[in-house]
């Protein structure tokens, strides 16, 4: 199936765009085959290849197959105003990567707009490589807020734990100091000041280990729900005759504070936050604007690291010479 990377919704016996995804450059597959080719959102998708779109089954059935290749879209301008505007683009084979992006800006556009933009936003989809990837792409950005929101609700688990947490543990030890540029702490990429975690139901495996690992470490208070559960992992998998692949449970996770309870059970949270459903109809954010809260009081309790000011700069200058006699 080829998609266009927005939302079309059916309106007066047409299929208008709703809104065109903006895509993220620095991710090579959330690009938005609509982004910059001119069309705006409230247009309304007429043609795919010179076919009529139908009104009631929509554009999906011409884009069968699509993905991958160049299709001909014909629009017709917002409002019926013009002339129809025809673009050849390249539909994409999946979305998910481009709407995960446009999720997390979305979040972090909260983040900033609660925090009036003291708190930074990193999300970590996973514990793989591609959540490793995430959470250093923005991490240098992130941490230089005066706090930082960990987002791992929803993470599929991995192996890669140990390392986001000696990211976390890093202290500011103090500031490199570069003309002309902006001062980098020392140990470089350290948060300037509290964190707080966001975990959901659905944080499992690896995302449950460092849930665990937040609350012994004391890096800062869960926000959310209770964790997955589901700790056990798998080494290899196994085919049989007709084809059928199953796994075997080969890895089992144990702390010291937890023994074995963390599997089946999960890591309960500091604070409480449920999501209702009555939240997502109104378009609130429970869980953020909690974790924000929180976050924001333990700035008042704990400030922030800051590069020192110029004031006690030594005076490196000459001195004057003596007069002459």
């Amino acid at each position: 199936m080829g998609l266009l990377g927005a939302d079309l919704v059916r309106r007066d016996g047409g299929w208008m765009v709703k809104r065109i995804l903006p895509g993220d450059s620095s991710d090579s597959k959330a690009r938005s085959p609509l982004a910059g080719s001119g069309i705006r959102e409230g247009a309304v998708l007429t043609h795919i290849d010179g076919r009529a779109v139908d009104p009631v089954a929509g554009p999906f059935p011409l884009l069968a197959a699509a993905g991958g290749t160049t299709v001909e879209l014909t629009f017709q301008p917002p409002e019926g105003g013009g002339r129809a505007r025809r673009v050849a683009i390249v539909p994409l084979v999946n979305e998910r990567p481009l709407r995960y992006q446009d999720w997390v800006a979305k979040r972090r556009e909260v983040v900033r707009q609660l925090s009036g933009g003291k708190c930074g936003y990193l999300h970590i989809p996973d514990m793989g490589g591609s959540g490793w990837a995430q959470f250093n792409r923005d991490l240098r950005l992130e941490v230089s807020r005066p706090a930082l929101i960990v987002d791992v609700r929803g993470n599929a688990g991995g192996h890669i734990s140990e390392l986001v947490v000696e990211k976390l543990t890093r202290k500011i030890l103090g500031w490199d100091i570069t003309r002309n540029a902006q001062p980098v702490s020392y140990a470089s990429n350290a948060p300037r000041g509290p964190i707080v975690a966001l975990a959901d139901e659905a944080t499992s495996s690896d995302g449950d280990m460092i849930t665990a690992a937040f609350k012994l470490l004391g890096l800062g208070p869960v926000v959310g729900q209770r964790t997955w559960g589901g700790v056990v992992g798998m080494t290899g998998r196994h085919t049989l005759g007709d084809g059928t692949v199953i796994t075997v449970p080969m890895n089992a996770g144990w702390f010291d504070a937890y023994g074995w309870s963390v599997e089946n059970h999960g890591v309960a949270p500091d604070v409480e936050a449920l999501r209702t459903p009555l939240h997502w109809a109104e378009g609130r954010y429970a869980q953020l604007d909690d974790a924000v809260r929180i976050a924001l009081e333990l700035l008042e309790q704990h400030p922030a690291a800051a590069p020192p000011g110029y004031d006690d700069v030594p005076d490196r200058r000459r001195p004057p010479l003596p007069p002459r006699s």
